[in-house]
């Protein structure tokens, strides 16, 4: 099962954007994404955008991660 987390783009620098969800900033690339923008949220595997997606979603997601962490502990 392959799982992708919902990030924040910060900014973008030809095909690489610095992401950041929950504290944690990475760079990844948009080759999959060309259109995404930076304030939008992306869905991130394996170091790759694979979808924009809205904020909403984003947060809803987010939210279901932060339970499923809280209910391992």
């Amino acid at each position: 099962m392959c799982l992708a987390t919902p990030m924040l783009v910060k900014s973008i620098s030809g095909h690489e954007a610095e992401v950041q969800a929950a504290g944690i900033t990475r760079k990844i690339s948009l080759t999959i994404t060309p259109e995404t923008e930076v304030g939008d949220y992306v869905l991130v595997h394996a170091g790759y955008a694979i979808s924009v997606i809205s904020a909403q979603e984003a947060r809803e997601t987010l939210k279901y991660f932060q339970e499923m962490a809280e209910l391992s502990e």
